[in-house]
């Protein structure tokens, strides 16, 4: 059984192995969880074994605009609703904001849009040497 939480102060490093298959230099455990903790709001699903098996977090000015930067589901429990409810969740906390954004490749937008969100032009810089710093 899945439950979920946003008490980030109850998640430790190494709960939180294999995400980021592929990317290119991908951030240590203790950095996805400084992420996580210093964010605005973020919920993690964890198993029954306390392994974090998917995250997501946003980060706000707390008033009218939020961004959300990561939402990852471990490969081997995709496709069983985690990451929807993952979506909801943290959607449901920035309900009193005016905006809330996310990139993410042209593929995955049609998940997004049943959310509700719209592809909005965006533009991006990525620093990845700062993620092994």
């Amino acid at each position: 059984m899945i439950r979920y939480t946003d008490d980030m102060h109850a998640v430790e490093a190494d709960q939180l192995q294999g995400f980021f298959v592929g990317w290119p230099a991908p951030p240590s455990q203790e950095k996805h969880l400084a992420v996580l903790r210093g964010s605005y709001h973020a919920v993690v699903a964890l198993d029954d074994d306390d392994r974090v098996v998917g995250f997501i977090n946003m980060i706000s000015d707390g008033v009218l605009t939020a961004f959300i930067p990561w939402l990852e589901v471990l490969p081997e429990h995709q496709g069983q609703g985690i990451g929807e409810e993952l979506v909801r969740r943290v959607l449901t906390a920035a309900e009193n904001l005016y905006s809330v954004d996310l990139l993410c490749d042209a593929e995955l937008q049609p998940y997004y849009e049943r959310f509700g969100m719209r592809a909005i032009p965006g533009m991006g810089l990525r620093h990845w040497g700062a993620l092994q710093a």
